[in-house]
C-alpha cells in the first residue's frame, strides 16, 4: 500500500531507540524526509545513518533544546511527538521534582513543538499531529501514578487540538500503545517482578499474568507494530481519523474508549 508520504516532512521526538526509532524507520521507508532529535550525538548519529533521516542534536524536554529543533527545522508536515519516560515508583515516594520532571518530558515537549508547528499546517491546510501515549493513560498503573497523569494529560491536549483543525485538512491524534519491546525494559521487568534474577522469558510471562492480566495477546508488543499504525495516521489515508485515541495495546484496555 502506497502511503503518499513522499516529500513529506516528518519529525519524530524520541528517536534514537525503540518506538520513536521504528517509527522514523517506517516514515523514511514510506518516502517521507524524516528529522529525529536526541541528547547524545554519537547515538543520534548512529540511528539517523540507520534510518537515513536527519539527526538534529536537540531535547525537546528543555525549551532550550526546541528552540534549537525549531530554528533548525521551521517547518513539518508530520509531528510525532514520542518523547517520553516512565518508572515504576510508590506513590508516597513521588516528590515534586518527580512530578515537575514527567511533566516537563512526556506532556510539555509535545505542547511546545504543537504550538510551533501546529500553526503553519493550518496555514498550508495540511499536517498530522501524533501523540505517543499509552494504555496507561485510561488504565493507570497504581505504582506508575504520575507516568498515567502524564498520558492522560496528552490525550486531553490531542482532543482539544483536533477540535481546532475543524473544516480542514490538518488532523490531531494519539496512539496508545501497550507494554512494548524497547530499550530499557528488561530492566522495568526486572524493577517490578518477584524474582529479579529469573529468565527473561519467564520475567515476561509472569508480568503479563500479574500486572497486565487483561492483555489478550499475553505478550510485549513489537516497535513495528506501533509504527506501522503510526505510519498510517500521518498519512493522507487517514484523513477521516481526527480526535482520536487509538489502542494499539495487544486488547489490554477492557472497555470502549
Amino acid at each position: 500500500m502506497d502511503l503518499q508520504l513522499n516529500g513529506k516532512t516528518a519529525l519524530v521526538t524520541g528517536s534514537t531507540a525503540g518506538i520513536g526509532l521504528e517509527i522514523a524507520r517506517r516514515l523514511a521507508a514510506e518516502g517521507a524526509d524524516v528529522v529525529i532529535c536526541g541528547r547524545n550525538q554519537a547515538k543520534l548519529d548512529a540511528a539517523a545513518s540507520e534510518v537515513g533521516a536527519r539527526g538534529i542534536l536537540a531535547d525537546p524536554a528543555t525549551a532550550e533544546g526546541a528552540a534549537t529543533l525549531v530554528t533548525a527545522v521551521p517547518d513539518v508536515d508530520i509531528l510525532v511527538n514520542n518523547l517520553g519516560i516512565y518508572e515504576a515508583k510508590p506513590f508516597g515516594e513521588i516528590t515534586d521534582d518527580d512530578w515537575r520532571r514527567f511533566f516537563e518530558v512526556n506532556v510539555l515537549s509535545g505542547a511546545r513543538l504543537a504550538r510551533t508547528y501546529f500553526p503553519g499546517m493550518i496555514d498550508r491546510d495540511w499536517g498530522r499531529v501524533i501523540f505517543i501515549a499509552s494504555e496507561s493513560a485510561v488504565m493507570v498503573p497504581s505504582d506508575m501514578i504520575h507516568y498515567g497523569m502524564t498520558k492522560t494529560a496528552q490525550l486531553a491536549i490531542s482532543r482539544g487540538l483536533a477540535g481546532l483543525t475543524k473544516g480542514t485538512r490538518v488532523t490531531v491524534n494519539t496512539v496508545m500503545p501497550g507494554t512494548t519491546r524497547s530499550e530499557g525494559i528488561v530492566d522495568f521487568l526486572k524493577s517490578v517482578a518477584e524474582d529479579p534474577d529469573a529468565p527473561e522469558a519467564e520475567i515476561e510471562r509472569a508480568f503479563f499474568a500479574k500486572d497486565r492480566a487483561t492483555s489478550l495477546i499475553q505478550r510485549m508488543i513489537e516497535p513495528e507494530e506501533i509504527a506501522a499504525l503510526v505510519a498510517y495516521v500521518a498519512s493522507p489515508l487517514s484523513s477521516a481519523t481526527n480526535g482520536a485515541a487509538l489502542r494499539v495495546d495487544g486488547g489490554i484496555t477492557p472497555t470502549i474508549v
